[in-house]
């Protein structure tokens, strides 16, 4: 069993920082009481990055980020500062393709005492989750599509290769969910079949692959009646996997439904490599004001503690990850020192403190 693990770690842009300092020392305190060592490598990268240097993603960044266990990534980007095309940095993207981060996981829960926007019925829970594919579908073609001054085109790319790893992975968390008695078992391939011949082409890999689990329930949905589903009854749902662009979307409908993308964590995994970072941007204008969210942030950090937990065989990781996340939920639903987007009036080291007493570390 592995006991050591080197994470690289990107600060981002905006409130990046703000963000990423505390969640490393919530993870330090937490490897500091336990049986495993975490250490911490900066890798610089991002618009700030960009603007002071003319690169956005520099080859020794990437190096660490391909050489470490895991991958701590901040919110990246900035309007101000974009690529002579016009198209804004986003070394996060750059990332997931270059380490083949296929499967975009984005948990969507609901807990007692979590402010959403749902007239949620008495009795029902939600918890599911989506993955996005992430390194083609509709941005397959970033930064290189064809524009004229009559028209624009972009190319959608969905391949056999990267759509079976994902439905596998879709289908192995489920039956993981389904044994933790978390989800039903359920995996349902969110696309437009009815009108793309690259998403009948999706979903017949999809329906290929369903063979394979038969103990799991495999059912299909059009984006557009999903996302009314997820207003409507988001209670119904286990797994989720779609397209790049259509989990992009769906993912921020999600965030809403849980308040906001300031407690929406989330992770891209391949094979080998995995990255975690929150959902959100890197909110310039509130940038150096005390007033950012870290939920995600840390959210994000306890999603990754649980994969390596899991991939190493690693049970106190787990159980920490576990931890930490309640930690992050009994914050919420006790309200203590809620920033101002969760309708508090505290800060970010005074909801890191709130975290930090309800971890007892």
């Amino acid at each position: 069993m592995k006991n050591s693990f080197d994470i690289a770690v990107f600060d981002g842009d905006g409130i990046g920082p703000e963000i990423t300092r505390p969640t490393i020392d919530i993870l330090g305190k937490l490897a500091a009481q336990s049986t495993y060592e975490l250490s911490f490598t900066d890798c610089p990268a991002g618009a700030t990055h960009y603007a002071q240097t003319g690169e956005s993603l520099p080859e020794a960044s990437m190096d660490v980020a391909r050489k470490s266990d895991a991958i701590l990534l901040s919110a990246m980007g900035l309007p101000s500062v974009r690529y002579d095309d016009g198209t804004e940095i986003s070394p996060q993207i750059e990332i997931r393709k270059a380490l083949t981060l296929f499967a975009g996981v984005r948990p969507v829960r609901i807990f007692p005492g979590q402010r959403t926007p749902l007239n949620m019925p008495e009795g029902r829970e939600v918890d599911f989750v989506l993955i996005r594919e992430s390194t083609e579908g509709l941005f397959y073609s970033q930064g290189s599509g064809e524009v004229t001054q009559d028209e624009a085109r972009e190319t959608l790319l969905i391949t056999r290769d990267i759509s079976e790893k994902l439905f596998k992975f879709a289908f192995k968390l489920a039956a993981d969910r389904k044994s933790k008695r978390i989800g039903p078992g359920r995996v349902t391939c969110v696309d437009k079949a009815n009108v793309f011949r690259a998403f009948a082409f999706f979903r017949e890999i999809f329906d290929g692959i369903a063979k394979d689990f038969p103990d799991l329930v495999a059912d299909h949905a059009y984006v557009d009646a999903t996302a009314l589903w997820m207003v409507q009854k988001p209670w119904d749902f286990d797994v989720l996997v779609t397209e790049n662009m259509f989990g992009d979307i769906l993912s921020d409908l999600g965030a809403g439904l849980m308040g906001g993308l300031g407690v929406a964590p989330s992770a891209d995994i391949g094979l080998d490599n995995a990255v975690f970072q929150p959902c959100h941007g890197s909110a310039p204008d509130i940038a150096g004001m005390g007033k950012a969210n870290p939920m995600a942030m840390i959210l994000s950090g306890a999603m990754m503690l649980d994969w390596l937990g899991t991939k190493h065989n690693n049970a106190a990781m787990m159980k920490d990850g576990a931890r930490l996340r309640k930690a992050v939920e009994d914050v919420i639903a006790y309200g203590d020192g809620l920033t101002p987007d969760l309708g508090g009036t505290g800060s970010t080291s005074s909801l890191c403190l709130a975290i930090l007493k309800e971890l007892a570390v």
